[in-house]
């Protein structure tokens, strides 16, 4: 299994923004199709976005499209969550996961992103907060 590290997380003002990483170690990143998921106080956990393993399909929960970018760099073996324009309500802590699959369709990705428990893989979680 991989393991996952993330970073970048911190406090910010609402309009501000912020880039998460998450570096995988331990296996072969190009095997794994990556999400990031947010929980928030009191809140159930959230898929935010989901990228395929070679990066050519990604998905992103309404509440982030056209504000967070997701993207990932092989090479580095890092996958980033670029955010935008936050919100208060973005506020949570953000986990990056890794689901080993050979299959990387569009379907794929964005089934993913709606089944937290198809991860196989966690990272420890870095903290994201926006004040108003």
């Amino acid at each position: 299994q991989v393991q996952l590290v993330e970073s970048g997380g911190g406090l910010v003002q609402a309009g501000g923004s912020l880039r998460l990483s998450c570096v995988a170690s331990g296996d072969t990143f190009s095997r794994y199709n990556m999400g990031w998921f947010r929980q928030a106080p009191g809140k159930e956990r959230e898929a935010v976005s989901c990228i395929s393993r070679r990066g050519g399909n990604t998905h992103y929960a309404d509440s982030v499209k056209g504000r967070f970018t997701v993207s990932r760099d092989s090479a580095k073996n890092t996958v980033y969550l670029h955010m935008n324009n936050l919100k208060p309500e973005d506020t949570a802590v953000y986990y990056c996961a890794a689901d080993w699959n050979l299959r990387e369709s569009i379907y794929t990705i964005q089934h993913l992103c709606t089944t937290a428990s198809l991860f196989g893989s966690w990272g420890q979680g870095t903290q994201v907060t926006v004040s108003s």
